[in-house]
């Protein structure tokens, strides 16, 4: 991976440094229901402050289409930031000219404020050069903590990183030293677990990971699909039939590149969605009724994931083997979770997850806090997955 500056080459002292976080969090009545995302920016931060630098704030919040929608201001999340932070957070009820400029250059050492809404303006999705020209204006230094929105060629995220000297901040440097570990340089044997409902959606990840890991497990409905392109009946599950030759076409070129792809053999089914529903295992070749729906890996593939995983030495995880949301259609994920997360544990698995999905089936099963690391994107995870460039991040190594 092509290097890129971090806050540790920089004397930040006296300096105002834009700080591009991505704080869009949910909101209810004006209230920040869960913290999770202001928390993990946190050590950047607090960082800056016990340097001596002037922290400006810049994030979006929602999609306001380039309109000053006042459901969607960001002093929620400001007088938020400040209770986690445990100082004053002052707020500038806009991100550029006069508003801004006032806020920022009342700002003494160690202070911090946060810009109003960038969305407000629809130059920040534009990616709008002169845009960003009045945002770097507010600072010495360009700092990007956000990951997560690393795959928008966006204003804050792309071009004022071309015009300010750029670095990454702590959280954008653990994800891409993480996912770099995972995927660019892993310990061997890697395995990859990829799950959720459709293949149309995964198409470039199962692509792109077939050709560099060692194994790859797919789960959830999408491994319905790959049973269907194998003649296997799957009754009346989820299952993209017209994408049968195409998960030939996955299957083939994994073969030819080594990547062994592991499916369910056997499944929990049952006639209904609904938590409690009756259900019985089957033997997939078998094949399932016409009215029965495959909601879950069985247990003889739980064992047979567990036993594999235990011959890995890295594993990255995107989605989850079953419908984990309810009982008892959650033990395949729980099962394969768990493992990963004890092996993790054992000091013999480096796990890395990433999704949203992901990260609540991780969290359902208890494992979350276990594996090596879990990242904060969605979708920058998963063009990560697909092998794409980020121009957020690709900016960062251009500038170093």
């Amino acid at each position: 991976m092509s290097q890129f500056k971090t806050l540790s080459d920089y004397d930040v002292a006296g300096k105002r440094i834009l700080l591009r976080a991505d704080l869009n969090v949910p909101m209810k009545n004006g209230v920040v229901t869960d913290s999770t995302r202001i928390e993990r920016t946190l050590p950047t931060i607090v960082e800056l402050v016990q340097k001596g630098a002037r922290v400006v704030l810049i994030t979006h919040w929602g999609r306001p289409k380039g309109e000053r929608v006042a459901e969607m201001s960001l002093a929620p999340v400001a007088e938020a930031l400040a209770a986690k932070l445990g100082q004053n957070v002052k707020f500038a009820s806009d991100c550029i000219g006069e508003v801004a400029e006032k806020v920022v250059n009342s700002l003494s050492d160690t202070e911090v404020c946060v810009l109003e809404n960038l969305r407000y303006y629809k130059e920040e999705t534009d990616n709008d050069i002169e845009f960003a020209k009045k945002l770097a204006a507010l600072g010495d230094l360009y700092v990007n903590d956000a990951f997560s929105c690393a795959h928008r060629a966006h204003a804050s995220t792309e071009a004022l990183a071309r015009l300010l000297p750029s670095a990454a901040g702590r959280l954008m440097q653990a994800e891409l030293e993480a996912l770099s570990g995972a995927l660019e340089a892993p310990q061997r044997p890697l395995a990859a677990l990829v799950g959720g409902a459709k293949v149309s959606t995964k198409l470039d990840v199962l692509n792109n990971l077939s050709a560099k890991v060692d194994m790859l497990i797919i789960g959830g409905g999408m491994a319905n699909t790959f049973l269907n392109a194998q003649g296997i009946d799957v009754g009346n599950s989820l299952c993209e039939h017209d994408l049968a030759d195409t998960a030939k076409e996955i299957l083939a070129n994994a073969k030819k590149n080594g990547c062994d792809i592991v499916l369910p053999i056997d499944g929990v089914v049952a006639k209904e969605f609904a938590a409690g529903a009756e259900n019985r295992i089957v033997k997939l070749q078998d094949g399932v009724g016409a009215d029965e729906m495959i909601l879950d890996v069985g247990p003889a593939s739980i064992a047979d994931i567990v036993e594999r995983l235990g011959n890995c030495k890295t594993i990255v995880w995107n989605g989850p083997m079953g419908a984990f949301e309810i009982e008892p259609f959650d033990a395949g994920t729980n099962g394969a979770a768990q493992a990963a997360a004890a092996l993790t544990n054992a000091g013999t698995l480096v796990s890395v997850a990433g999704g949203g999905d992901t990260v609540a089936a991780l969290d359902h099963a208890g494992a979350k806090d276990d594996f090596t690391y879990i990242s904060t994107a969605g979708g920058a995870f998963l063009e990560w997955l697909e092998g794409k460039e980020l121009p957020g991040v690709e900016v960062l190594r251009a500038t170093a």
